[in-house]
């Protein structure tokens, strides 16, 4: 029987471009949290930069504003020595009319060897991925509901550095998964590092129908979701993307579904707090969490440097 070939591996099963963080195998995936490891130290150095990608062209190419994402792949890109050059394509080339793939193909007429995508239209990173040259790779920094890829890993790290074994775990992930990309991301790259069980809990209105396919465990009751889970992933309300009335409120949500210290205690003592960010204090998660001892959210941050690093060192080598 004729099996297709993962698009974002090589012919050698090697990463050449990062879509999702769905299809990909544990030792990639591993690879690439190993990979962040040795990037740390870079950060603490008085000279934070390395030459592995000296005379490379990286184009963040964001379609869909993030200045978090964008700023810390740049850094990223920087540290490694490379040249960057940034496009907020919403308000120049594609206002004029001019399509995604022609955008890209001007870029790559520049000899552009890497490309940071985010859209908001799911698929968009999948599209440019097929139609560049072979010696470009494409990263997926976001795209609609769909997936984002570094976030997943910058949290799979975050939790291996503080937690070290991923089949002892019971992982929650709390609110708004239905219109998250992140959660998507999360719950493929948790399940293939072989976390034993996961949960997603929120209300019927925020959670994906059958995303129990997914292998996670549903709750409705945040009481009994968070009951002695070691790690705990909150999601930022999807405003920008929700259509139609999902919440009564935010303040409703907040009541029955934000983290609170309260709801926390019903978790293991040592459970870690994380949140992809930016944070809508009083809405997902209470301020006390936020800057309590058992949130890792800050530290996420830094990881994602050396996380966004490893996947463009890894790929710029294949």
């Amino acid at each position: 029987m004729f099996l297709a070939r993962n698009p974002q591996l090589n012919s050698n099963g090697e990463l050449h471009h990062l879509l999702s963080t769905e299809g990909l195998p544990r030792e990639i995936l591993t690879q690439i949290l190993d990979t962040a490891a040795s990037f740390t130290g870079v950060t603490q150095r008085e000279v934070k930069k390395v030459p592995l990608l000296r005379g490379k062209a990286i184009f963040n190419l964001f379609f869909e504003a993030s200045t978090r994402t964008r700023t810390t792949f740049e850094i990223a890109a920087k540290r490694l020595s490379a040249d960057v050059i940034n496009l907020a394509i919403n308000v120049s080339s594609q206002s004029k009319g001019e399509s995604v793939l022609d955008t890209v193909a001007n870029l790559s007429a520049m000899q552009a060897d890497m490309f940071i995508v985010r859209h908001s239209e799911s698929g968009a990173p999948h599209l440019i991925a097929r139609h560049v040259s072979p010696e470009i790779h494409v990263i997926n920094a976001g795209d609609g509901r769909h997936a984002h890829p570094t976030q997943g890993l910058l949290d799979m790290y975050t939790i291996r550095h503080y937690k070290k074994d991923f089949t002892k775990l019971v992982v929650a992930i709390v609110g708004d998964v239905l219109h998250s990309r992140v959660a998507r991301s999360q719950i493929h790259a948790l399940t293939t590092l072989g976390v034993p069980e996961v949960r997603v809990i929120g209300p019927k209105t925020l959670l994906p129908s059958h995303v129990d396919k997914l292998g996670v465990h549903v709750y409705h009751d945040i009481s009994k979701g968070l009951k002695d889970v070691d790690v705990v992933m909150t999601l930022r309300l999807q405003n920008e993307r929700m259509q139609g009335s999902f919440l009564p409120s935010p303040q409703e949500f907040f009541k029955l579904y934000g983290l609170n210290a309260e709801k926390l205690a019903l978790a293991k003592p040592d459970a870690i707090v994380l949140h992809p960010g930016p944070m809508n204090r009083g809405v997902e998660i209470d301020s006390t969490v936020a800057d309590g001892r058992q949130s890792v959210i800050l530290p996420q941050v830094t990881f994602g440097i050396a996380i966004r690093m490893a996947v463009m060192s890894i790929l710029a080598g294949n």
